[in-house]
């Protein structure tokens, strides 16, 4: 069966997520231009989630993306309603084409809604306790055929099939948010598993227009592999640096370090508070079970426990963590001890920054090297120009570079990643550092 075929019936289970609403978009998209150029199929795309008011918003959603993607994309809709008389104006075709879009969606609250699907994708929380109902009733539901996409980014896929009763027929399809942008979809394939299956997912990839790379089944995979141990390792140096310097001073300088120091797009603490401090401890303690390795962060329980948990609402914005923030940027960081955040432009601040020292190159930032053609020569002129500064701030630089990268070696040594090119492309291309974790800049 190929994946023409396949695409006639598929499903999203977690569809109005904040992943699977992107999923979601990219399927609808594709399923809408091969309607189009294949007539007669039936390309529908079944969408399940808990809320009818969730699936009216993503319905809304893929309306609203199906316009944009129909303007960019006019040239193609011209050639594909050529044989339509109807259809003269540049608006036309892609009312039309959105209408086509949404005549392949079906909303529904239940499984049985993917019970003929010959492709699942399941971007549900990542809870083994939740995937496991859903798969074990998938298995049931769906026919012999089926094959089922994951975008758990911590959970062996092994542990799934096994439990679930569908080896062979699950891949891994590690999506980065927001899934409809980013180019980065990390594929992990459990020991058991269908050719077809892989071939099939390579294909699917392809047409999604995602930049694969593998990962072997082991928890966490490369992409929190990596990051849930350089997250560790900051929330670590915080409690070090604490001790002389007191929390929101070390919180600080952490921050400005592994953004600025590191030419990264967030300090660590805002990738924390980005993903959601809650998700950050549930990968953590599914990785620990799986390999007994020591994640696990007290301050992160810590502030759980004190009602903070970043991630994002359901407009989009983020919500205060770590940090607390006013249109999308940080300004101010949150005292445990008083349960209150405190501002950055407080003399506190200040004086972290006056500890840091100053930054070896101030008009190297990460955005202005972002699109710099110069990239590699610039990065390595900066790195050399540490060998003549002494200041704290770099010194916490040289410290969290070496142990990125020993994060990144281990990745390999490990068997969970087959290189270090595969180790840099997770970094540099889901999480848009300038640079992988595996370099000789230091």
């Amino acid at each position: 069966m190929d994946l023409n075929d396949r695409l006639q019936n598929v499903a999203v289970i977690g569809a109005a997520g904040k992943m699977g609403s992107g999923i979601s978009l990219l399927l609808a998209l594709e399923l809408a231009y091969r309607a189009l150029e294949h007539p007669g199929g039936t390309f529908v795309l079944n969408l399940v989630d808990m809320s009818d008011t969730a699936l009216q918003g993503l319905v809304t959603y893929i309306r609203d993306q199906a316009v944009k993607d129909g303007e960019r994309q006019v040239n193609r809709l011209r050639t594909l309603y050529r044989d339509r008389a109807d259809l003269v104006e540049n608006g036309e075709m892609i009312q039309a084409f959105v209408q086509e879009v949404l005549l392949r969606l079906r909303t529904g609250r239940t499984l049985q809604l993917a019970r003929e699907s010959l492709m699942v994708f399941e971007a549900t929380f990542e809870k083994e306790e939740i995937k496991f109902a859903i798969y074990h009733e998938l298995a049931a539901l769906c026919p012999k055929e089926t094959y089922f996409f994951t975008n758990t980014s911590s959970i062996p896929l092994h542990v799934l099939t096994e439990a679930c009763g569908i080896q062979g027929r699950l891949i891994g399809f590690h999506f980065y948010n927001p899934p409809a942008v980013q180019k980065l979809l990390e594929v992990i394939a459990p020991n058991v598993c269908d050719e077809e299956l892989k071939a099939l997912a390579a294909e699917t990839a392809q047409v999604l227009g995602k930049k694969t790379v593998p990962s072997n089944d082991i928890a966490g995979f490369i992409g929190n592999g990596h990051f849930m141990r350089d997250g560790l390792y900051c929330l670590r140096e915080v409690e070090r640096l604490a001790q002389d310097h007191g929390f929101l001073k070390a919180v600080h300088m952490v921050e400005r370090v592994s953004r600025d120091w590191l030419l990264r797009p967030m300090g660590m603490f805002q990738l924390i508070d980005y993903v959601g401090i809650d998700v950050f401890q549930l990968i953590l303690r599914v990785m620990e079970k799986y390999l007994n390795d020591g994640l696990h962060s007290p301050l992160v329980d810590q502030l759980l426990d004190l009602g903070v948990r970043g991630g994002q609402l359901s407009s989009g914005a983020q919500r205060d963590g770590f940090l607390k923030y006013e249109k999308g940027r940080p300004v101010a960081i949150f005292d445990p001890a008083t349960g209150a955040y405190r501002g950055l432009d407080e003399p506190w601040a200040q004086e972290a920054d006056a500890h840091l020292g100053a930054h070896p190159e101030p008009a190297l930032t990460w955005k202005a090297l972002s699109r710099d053609k110069g990239r590699e020569a610039r990065l390595r002129a900066y790195f050399k120009a540490f060998d003549g500064h002494e200041t704290l701030g770099v010194t916490l630089a040289r410290r969290h570079f070496a142990a990125s990268r020993e994060a990144g070696v281990a990745l390999v040594e490990r068997g969970v990643a087959n290189s270090s090119q595969d180790v840099n492309d997770v970094l540099t291309l889901g999480f848009f550092h300038l640079y992988g974790p595996i370099t000789d800049y230091l």
